[in-house]
């Protein structure tokens, strides 16, 4: 499972101009789901981005995670998050997990999160969508749960 992380003041999706989700300050989450994840690379993931320390204290030192600045997340499907771009200048998408399989795994990740009193927006899977977001910092992480120490 590979995600993008970004703190955020705000971010929001849209689809076909109409708002589907929508957070103030917190996290704006891409995740896409690849062939062979499971629930336990879910669980990694949601907890390491639940206990990111990536907010700032008043010394602007990061300190503390989304549940302790009672911040929302907003998690966006990104299936080109698995691309393969290691034969020629087009992505490969061979990597990505089939949809149904994927909107699965992708709604037990939101869920997990809701679960855990996180607010939660969402964008619409399989949808094109139009993501907008002011990015704070900007902070931005990588995540991959391939890389995870056992």
């Amino acid at each position: 499972m590979r995600s993008v992380v970004q703190r955020v003041l705000e971010a929001r999706v849209t689809v076909s101009k109409e708002t589907v989700g929508h957070i103030d300050a917190g996290l704006l989450i891409y995740l896409g789901v690849e062939k062979g994840d499971t629930n336990d690379d879910m669980i990694w993931t949601a907890e390491k981005i639940l206990k990111m320390r990536i907010f700032p204290d008043s010394e602007e030192r990061m300190q503390f995670p989304v549940t302790e600045i009672a911040g929302g997340v907003l998690v966006v499907s990104q299936f080109t998050l698995c691309a393969d771009m290691s034969k020629g200048n087009r992505p490969s998408f061979h990597l990505a997990e089939a949809p149904a399989e994927a909107e699965a795994m992708y709604e037990a990740f939101v869920l997990y999160l809701s679960g855990k009193g996180v607010p939660v927006q969402t964008g619409q899977f399989g949808a094109m969508m139009h993501v907008e977001s002011v990015n704070d910092g900007p902070l931005t992480i990588l995540l991959d749960s391939k890389e995870k120490v056992a």
